[in-house]
């Protein structure tokens, strides 16, 4: 019988995410023609516009990939960190040429670019020698990546607390001497995260300092949904364990922060 001899993608394609991270939208060996499409959000409370840098590789951080292009999405609604969806799709089509867009959902406001296989693509050498490399640094890029999951996750943590604790109906309910140990706790993750945290801090470290939240607001995110009959406040309540509760894949899309 007959064997079709089918087009595939030769480097993962994706995007840049918080901290530096290779976001992958399309994996290496993807069958093409191919469309994939995933929500992100903002890094920052009233974060104006978000930068959409696009990557071909098989590293775990930008910086070790190749650049095909950047594009600006502006005009996003003033939000909290975290709450704008905006929606980045890429397509190939049969003669590799790839188009990514992105479209925030609450506006409408979107944007795009076109990447054809004569700008910029590389090699066949080129393609080998990305491939081995991503098996060579694995286990370093492996650790970069958590450095930066543990980074992120610390952060996300802590600006959950200050949105959700610290502000609106429940901050009303807090005594003022918790409002004050929980406000002083997350002040002082904060500054730590900006004048303290660098790039070579271990991962460890960054546990270690969400624990020492931990100890001072868990306590007290238990007492006020006690106050108020929400029972246990890890499940009325927002998360005090620095993740919110795991969700079906298939029903909701994942969520990750561009700067």
């Amino acid at each position: 019988k007959d064997l079709l001899l089918l087009d595939v993608a030769p480097l993962s394609l994706g995007i840049e995410t918080a901290g530096g991270v290779m976001t992958t939208l399309i994996p290496r060996g993807t069958t093409i023609p191919c469309h994939k499409s995933q929500t992100f959000s903002t890094y920052s409370d009233n974060q104006p516009a978000v930068d959409i840098q696009i990557f071909e590789g098989e590293r775990k951080m930008t910086k070790d990939n190749h650049p095909l292009g950047r594009f600006t999405l502006n005009g996003i609604p003033p939000a909290p960190r975290g709450v704008p969806q905006i929606e980045v799709s890429l397509d190939v089509d049969a003669n590799g040429i790839l188009q990514v867009s992105a479209e925030e959902k609450a506006s409408g406001k979107a944007q795009k670019i076109v990447v054809t296989p004569e700008k910029g693509r590389l090699s066949d050498s080129d393609i080998e020698r990305m491939v081995a490399e991503a098996e060579e640094f694995a286990e370093q890029d492996r650790e970069n990546v958590a450095r930066v999951e543990a980074r992120n996750g610390l952060e996300a943590y802590l600006y959950n607390l200050k949105s959700t604790i610290l502000s609106g109906a429940a901050a009303e309910k807090l005594q003022p001497a918790d409002k004050e140990a929980l406000q002083t706790a997350v002040d002082d993750g904060l500054k730590w995260l900006e004048t303290e945290a660098t790039p070579s801090t271990p991962t460890e470290a960054f546990g270690e300092k969400q624990k020492e939240v931990e100890a001072v607001a868990v306590p007290i995110v238990q007492r006020v949904y006690q106050q108020t009959g929400g029972g246990d406040a890890a499940s009325d309540g927002p998360s005090v364990d620095g993740a919110d509760a795991p969700v079906d894949d298939d029903e909701q899309p994942q969520v990750e922060e561009i700067d």
